[in-house]
C-alpha cells in the first residue's frame, strides 16, 4: 500500500510547505513582527591563509526573521529602495512557491506512471 501511496503522499508534503510560505500573514498579525539588520555569520568562512576554509556554526545561533516579515517591513517603510527590495522579495517567495508547487506535480506525475493498478 505505502508504494502505491508514495507519491501523494511526497504531493502533500510539498504542497502542505508551499501553503505555509504563502500563508504567512496570519503570522505577521498576531505579533511575529521583528526586524533584523544585520546579516547572521557564514557557516563557511574563506580566508587566504591555511586552513582555507573555516567552519563556525555561531550563525545558526544569531537571530533572523522569516522572508514575508521581512517583506511587510520593507513595504511599510517610505524610502524608494525599500519597495525595490520588497518587489524582489515578492519574486523570490513566488518562484520559491512556483518551483515547490511544480516539483510536486512532477514527482506525482512520475509515482502514478511506475504503479501498475
Amino acid at each position: 500500500v505505502l508504494p502505491a501511496a508514495l507519491g501523494n503522499i511526497m504531493t502533500g508534503v510539498i504542497l502542505a510547505m508551499s501553503r505555509a510560505v504563502g500563508e504567512t500573514a496570519p503570522l505577521i498579525t498576531i505579533g511575529a513582527l521583528t526586524y533584523i539588520a544585520f546579516l547572521p555569520q557564514p557557516p563557511a568562512v574563506f580566508s587566504g591563509e591555511f586552513p582555507f576554509i573555516r567552519l563556525s556554526l555561531q550563525g545558526l545561533f544569531d537571530p533572523f526573521t522569516a522572508l514575508p516579515i521581512q517583506i511587510f517591513n520593507w513595504v511599510s517603510r517610505p524610502q524608494k529602495g525599500f519597495s525595490v527590495n520588497a518587489s524582489a522579495g515578492i519574486i523570490v517567495l513566488l518562484g520559491i512557491t512556483l518551483a515547490m508547487n511544480s516539483i510536486a506535480v512532477i514527482l506525482r506525475y512520475r509515482q502514478r506512471k511506475k504503479t501498475r493498478w
